[in-house]
């Protein structure tokens, strides 16, 4: 499995209970910097950041790649739509939470979150 980090860096601790969630190992890790200038159009930015993973037309379709997102919402919400659109469904995105009374402040993992099957649920609600 491909994880493309558009936030903070993971650590060794998280990228375990990442395989742990997934049932599989976290082959490679894609650091991919997500900053963006919020003076110019988000979308091309975007563009950047998600062409910055590298990966081919027949990877983003084929291998299986889980997404940490950036924290900035609506960088996160076009990144999103970015993905759905070279994929063809919504990946997969990790959810980090902090660690009760941890100093200095640490997260952990809590869970994987299967967008597409979000979608799919929501769809009958229609």
């Amino acid at each position: 499995m491909i994880l493309l980090n558009f936030s903070h860096p993971l650590t060794a601790e998280q990228l375990q209970q990442l395989e742990e969630l997934a049932g599989r190992k976290v082959d490679r890790v894609v650091e991919i910097d997500a900053q963006i200038d919020p003076q110019q159009p988000i979308v091309p930015q975007v563009v950047g950041m998600v062409d910055r993973a590298g990966l081919t037309t027949e990877e983003w379709q084929t291998l299986p790649i889980l997404i940490n997102p950036p924290s900035l919402n609506f960088s996160a919400a076009t990144l999103l739509a970015e993905l759905h659109g070279r994929c063809g469904y919504f990946l997969p995105v990790v959810r980090l939470r902090p660690v009760a009374n941890s100093v200095p402040p640490r997260f952990e993992v809590a869970e994987i979150v299967n967008l597409q099957a979000v979608r799919e649920g929501a769809r009958g609600k229609r």
